[in-house]
């Protein structure tokens, strides 16, 4: 036989695009449109209804940056229409074929109801099936003229981020607005070609069944009249049949289907934008359910349920009807997908104690799952978090998107830090935005790993990242390959479903150790500084705020706890920690906003904190040091008229402002600052010459320490989100200072510092301090950053042979090699950290603590006289151009410090010093702490009234040194009894009391353990 198939596959892609696409709407006539632009910011519904109106023509440009228009539509479904199918089908001006990132419109009726959205690949609204040919069709459509951000292939750096500096030149040129006539057997030929014509072009050339394929599509095609594509379609379907009916080999792979709709809640677009996504994508996700029974779609983020609950009442209904009916699955338990490495530990549980309540609250559904496909990496918390709220699967999909390294398995088991497991699955598809392309399928099976032991996979389909979601292409799709010869069968089904399967039949997964790395990325633990430190900084004003409210709620009579603030707040906090914005991956706009979001909420919990103080007992005489650290604290603090003062405060508590005895005096000589403990020297350059510990009796450095480098640095694609190996190649030391001072010289601190120009404009002030008391040598760093495309680096290259960094994560910290043995360890050459940093050796060890920074590297290297140094360095700040040409210029001020002589369990301790600070405020009260704790390695991570406002503590500690640990904890009020519980407070088991307000609790490394206490004090 003669090989035609050039032939026979390009009559087919001609045909199918040119001729049977086309056809599927067989007459249209159009809509009379009139617009009106929405002035600044959108408007509701009821005032764009009344709003003046003027004509508005086809092929007429519309919509500046950001923009709204409201175009009004009329029109009749003429006669000639009754019988057939009848659509309104919009083309705002749409560009390329990503829904999310350009134009879109949410199409209401006159009253208000939402009906549907359009978008580029969803551009119809039903209107009747059958037509009577007698409607009369009213429409209001607010259609979003939101920029392109990705024109150009993120090629160049682009205004567009921001409203303020995004201009006001049309965007977009409408198109079309027509009722047209949806010529269903067309619509379907239409699918049945695609299908079969993708299929075959994945199977082999030797494959019967691709040759099968080809000469019927072929056949087939004789038989389309192209003057008559609709009188013909029925015959050409017919002759496609068999070839539609052979079934999958009983063998085929099962894909099960979960219809999805990524909506990312910030990112190209604002968070006001976003609550509008979530209305359109919703509203097409609930009519696809009306017109497909089997249709099952998963939606995480609780937060955007709650958009549209507060926004789109009539949304809200359709969802929670869709619920009622199976076929809208809740998953993720999230308030939002979170960034799986920068949130505390704390945030992470409130991240599922939010998400969680919500869906339990207004559907009754606990969710069973965490969806969690897109973030940048996922913490070795993550799997005995997830099990303490109640979770029994977790899936991700980011970890296809490797530089380096492919990660062994699909379906596995990923155990945590502290030995919890997960069953957690990793789609072959790789893509949670599937379409079931015959490209997709073929991936899914080649990729598969658990071959021969597994038989399924998931795959979330739909268009997302921007929303937009499934479309009935897609369930059509969906539809044919459900048995389908020299396919994988696609079964559309709830997660649950899947999940309950693939582990039945695959118990004995393979396991995962330790955290699920992401090597792509990386820059995000740095980018966009500023609202990395928000986030820090208002995790540890919420824990401050809550631990002196429950002091106060148990102390003052009179005061009441700030419940519903405190739940606002965290909720705030909770929504910026989306992994586009607290990783820095965001448009100017959104970072914008973040950060004065960060400023009011510390605002507020300032004023919450201060007031909980004030509660427990002002007086002008009775100024109190407060210790919010789980830790005891003998250190240096400022009073209220800023003269030094040694304290002593116990953990959780306070403590009067009276002079302690230092154990010894700070002096300062020249350039050496000497404090007993450590002394420190100071170069002319401007960096450490010498940290020698004097307890230990050995030189901590092994060449110039708080070295700042400037490296270049122009990733090969995603500049704020990668730092790409090659950075390393070309950087400038900075060793040029303006000036070297002595700024403090008393007792208790000794302070120098060092002023630097350097690149274009760009200055850095730092301040470098001991003070009596603490070996911890502290580096206050004011930047005023001007550069561009570059990264800031501080160096300390410490003389220890260190086999592995540890670096904190949520409720632990995990060990790295400092070697790159294995392509898997030499592709971890940007790394994340909490508040600390440690390598060490037997016998001791050195810390780097900081009180905002996450990104970091460690490296080895052997010196000339056989010693090692290991290098630590902080990533300070970044320079990346796109998606915002201004991120991160400007002022940033953090501290970061050096620990000598530091053990692991030295630098959790300092670490919640340097992020907690001691407060000073007048409160004559004494109270005791809510809550202590007897026993090494036992660590208190959060103090709060429970939820239910029952009057309930709820404690949450854990173990943190990475050993076992047994201690009591002991309450500051009298004890009636003690339960532990999961994340949400409900009960799990009693826990024992002494009979003394003694809790004794016995924890295994890193293990989370949440107590409820009830109080004797309390009515029941």
């Amino acid at each position: 036989m003669h090989d035609e198939r050039r032939r026979i596959e390009e009559r087919v892609e001609r045909v199918h695009n040119q001729r049977i696409k086309p056809a599927i709407y067989a007459a249209t006539v159009p809509f009379e449109v009139e617009a009106w632009q929405a002035p600044g910011e959108p408007v509701p519904f009821e005032e764009a209804a009344s709003a003046p109106y003027e004509p508005f023509a086809m092929d007429t440009p519309w919509g500046p940056p950001w923009g709204t228009t409201w175009f009004r539509m009329r029109g009749q479904v003429p006669a000639a229409f009754a019988g057939r199918r009848v659509e309104a089908v919009i083309d705002l001006g749409f560009v390329g074929d990503w829904p999310g990132n350009q134009a879109e419109a949410l199409v209401h009726r006159t009253d208000g109801t939402p009906l549907k959205a359009v978008n580029p690949l969803n551009q119809y609204v039903p209107i009747a099936n059958p037509a009577t040919g007698s409607e009369e069709i009213h429409y209001l459509v607010e259609a979003a003229s939101n920029p392109d951000i990705l024109a150009g292939d993120f090629a160049a750096p682009t205004p567009l981020g921001d409203v303020l500096t995004a201009g006001d030149k049309p965007l977009y040129t409408f198109r079309r607005a027509d009722i047209a006539v949806l010529d269903e057997e067309v619509f379907h030929l239409d699918l049945d070609i695609q299908v079969l014509r993708e299929l075959m072009l994945e199977l082999g050339e030797h494959d019967p069944r691709r040759h099968e394929i080809m000469h019927t599509l072929d056949r087939a095609l004789d038989l389309l009249d192209l003057d008559d594509i609709s009188g013909s379609a029925a015959d050409v379907r017919a002759a496609l049949k068999p070839a539609l009916s052979k079934p999958a080999h009983a063998s085929a792979h099962t894909v099960s289907g979960v219809g999805h709709a990524h909506i990312d809640s910030a990112w190209l677009w604002p968070i006001r934008e976003t609550k509008r996504k979530t209305s359109r994508t919703f509203s097409n996700v609930t009519a696809l359910a009306d017109e497909y029974d089997d249709f099952i779609f998963a939606c995480s983020q609780a937060q955007q349920y709650e958009w549209v609950r507060d926004n789109y009442p009539q949304v809200w209904a359709r969802i929670q009807e869709s619920v009622k009916k199976g076929q809208w699955a809740p998953v993720g338990g999230m308030w939002v997908e979170a960034d799986g490495n920068l949130p505390g530990g704390e945030a992470v549980a409130r991240q599922f104690i939010h998400g969680k309540r919500f869906f339990i609250e207004h559907f009754g559904i606990e969710t069973k799952g965490v969806w969690l496909p897109d973030s940048f990496g996922y913490n070795a918390a993550y799997p005995q978090l997830a099990k303490l709220a109640g979770n029994e699967w977790f899936l991700t999909q980011k970890l296809s998107w490797n530089q380096t390294n492919k990660l062994p398995h699909h379906t596995f088991w990923w155990e945590g830090i502290d030995g919890t497991r997960i069953f957690t699955h990793f789609p072959p598809i790789d893509t949670y935005n599937a379409r079931f392309s015959g490209e997709e399928m073929s991936r899914t099976v080649r990729n598969y790993e658990e071959k021969g032991r597994g038989t399924r996979s998931l795959a979330p389909f739909g268009w997302g990242d921007g929303g937009g979601g499934p479309t009935r292409e897609i369930m059509e799709r969906a539809r044919r390959l459900a048995d389908l010869e020299g396919s994988a069968k696609v079964v559309v089904e709830h997660p649950d479903t899947f999940f309950e399967a693939a582990r039945a039949e695959y118990p004995d997964a393979p396991v995962w150790v330790g955290e699920l790395y992401l090597e792509l990325h990386r820059a995000t633990y740095t980018s966009q500084a500023r609202t990395k430190q928000g986030n820090r900084r208002s995790e540890h004003r919420l824990r401050e705020a809550e631990l002196w409210a429950t002091t106060a709620a148990l102390h003052a009579p009179r005061y009441v706890y700030p419940y519903e603030k405190l739940d606002r707040l965290w909720k705030t906090v909770l929504l910026h920690q989306f992994h586009d914005i607290l990783p820095g991956s965001s448009i100017a706009w959104v970072h914008r906003e973040a950060e004065a979001e960060y400023a009011r909420v510390a605002e507020e919990l300032e004023a919450l904190t201060a007031e909980a103080v004030a509660a427990l007992g002002g007086g002008a005489d009775g100024a109190r040091v407060f210790n919010t650290s789980p830790y005891d604290r003998a250190e240096v603090v400022r009073t209220a008229e800023g003269a030094p003062v040694y304290v002593e405060v116990p953990a959780s508590g306070s403590a009067p402002v009276t002079d302690a005895e230092p154990p010894q005096p700070v002096t300062v000589d020249g350039r050496v600052l000497d404090n007993g403990l450590v002394r420190v020297e100071v170069t002319e350059d401007g960096t450490l010459s010498s940290v020698y510990d004097l307890r230990a009796k050995r030189e901590v450095l092994a060449d110039k320490g708080n070295l700042l480098r400037l490296h270049t640095d122009l990733p090969n694609y995603w500049d704020a989100w990668d730092i790409d190996k090659h950075y390393n190649n070309r950087y400038t030391d900075l060793l040029d200072a303006d000036s070297v001072t002595i700024v403090e010289e008393d007792p208790l601190l000794g302070a120098i510092r060092v002023e630097r120009s350097f690149g274009r404009g760009s200055k850095i002030t730092q301040t470098i301090t001991v003070r009596a008391g603490s070996p911890r040598i502290d580096i206050e760093t004011d930047i005023d950053w001007h550069e561009a495309e570059k990264i800031l680096k501080a160096a300390f290259p410490v003389d220890i042979r260190a086999p592995h960094s540890s670096a904190e994560i949520q409720f632990g910290h995990v060990q790295r090699p400092t070697h790159t043995n294995t392509s898997w360890e030499a592709a971890r050459f940007e790394v994340y950290g909490h508040r600390w940093v440690h390598i060490g050796e037997p016998g001791y060890g050195v810390a780097v603590i900081n009180d905002s920074t996450y990104g970091h590297d460690v490296t080895r290297t052997v010196r000339e006289d056989g010693g090692t140094t290991t290098t630590v360095r902080l990533s300070l700040v970044r320079a990346p151009r796109i998606p915002d040409p201004e991120a991160d210029q400007g002022r940033h001020r953090f501290t970061y410090s050096l620990l000598p002589g530091a053990s692991i369990e030295d630098a959790v301790a300092e670490g919640y010093a340097l992020n907690l600070p001691l407060r000073v405020a007048d409160s004559a009260g004494a109270p005791r702490p809510v809550v202590s704790v007897d026993g090494d390695g036992v660590t208190v991570e959060a103090v709060k009234l429970a939820d239910d406002a029952s009057g309930d503590v709820v404690v949450r500690l854990y173990e943190s040194r990475g050993g076992r640990a047994q201690g009591t904890l002991r309450t500051g009020f009298p004890l009636a009894g003690a339960q532990v519980t999961d994340l949400l407070e409900r009960p799990l088991e009693e826990a024992a009391t002494d009979g003394d307000c003694g809790v004794p609790v016995e924890l295994r490394p890193f293990q989370i353990l949440t107590l409820r206490l009830q109080r004797a004090d309390v009515g029941r």
